[in-house]
């Protein structure tokens, strides 16, 4: 399989740490987890091992998550596509508590740190399927929105970048729990810029954010 490049990844960045770390995958295994990855991203031999181990760890996640990372249920977000360093914080944040899941938190745990990253390489490149989106209404008022507060982190076309989630083709019943969380300061996702933008928004507001952003690709 060819590897494709997804918005959000630092090769650049990445080659400085593989130099940096001799450019071996020994030496890449004692490094820290995000340069480990930057380094595997970087190194396309290893880049493609990676992968593919992901793939096998990727069976277990595809009951909820789907196969090649594309969710089956509204409310399980997509993991394809996704960019690999923000994928790789939220495994830490569900280790750490700043997201809450008993079962996501147990199975992260559980997870060497060689398996983590072969689970965020693999997700990062798959491809997210096209979504039908049959609210005209809904759409536009999403946005709207988006284009006057999202885009500033998210990117015009919601592809995220770094630490920022792409979350175009994100599932559209997910959207709508997360975006609420952040408003409704429930807990399960912290994150001050997040419930800043949107403590404002009404039902309406989120139920439209999520229609525009599921409708993209």
């Amino acid at each position: 399989m060819a590897l494709r490049r997804v918005p959000g990844r630092f090769l650049g960045a990445g080659l400085l740490a593989l130099a940096a770390f001799g450019g071996t995958a020994a030496q890449a295994e004692t490094a820290p987890l995000d340069a480990r990855l930057k380094a595997v991203e970087a190194d396309p031999a290893q880049l493609q091992l990676a992968v593919n181990r992901g793939r096998k760890l990727a069976n277990f996640c595809a009951n909820c998550h789907g196969a090649n990372g594309n969710s089956p249920t509204p409310d399980t977000p997509t993991l394809a596509g996704q960019g690999s360093q923000y994928l790789l914080e939220q495994m830490n944040k569900f280790a750490t508590g700043q997201r809450r899941d008993p079962f996501m938190v147990g199975l992260i745990k559980a997870m060497s740190d060689t398996e983590k990253v072969d689970a965020v390489l693999f997700y990062n490149q798959q491809q997210v399927l096209a979504q039908q989106v049959d609210d005209a209404a809904a759409i536009q008022r999403g946005k709207t929105l988006f284009t006057k507060v999202c885009f500033r982190c998210h990117g015009n076309e919601g592809m995220g970048q770094g630490s920022i989630p792409r979350v175009a083709g994100q599932k559209r019943g997910y959207l709508v729990k997360s975006i609420t969380r952040y408003r409704d300061g429930t807990g399960e996702r912290i994150d001050p810029l997040m419930a800043s933008n949107t403590k404002f928004l009404s039902n309406e507001d989120i139920t439209g954010l999520a229609a525009y952003l599921a409708s993209l690709r």
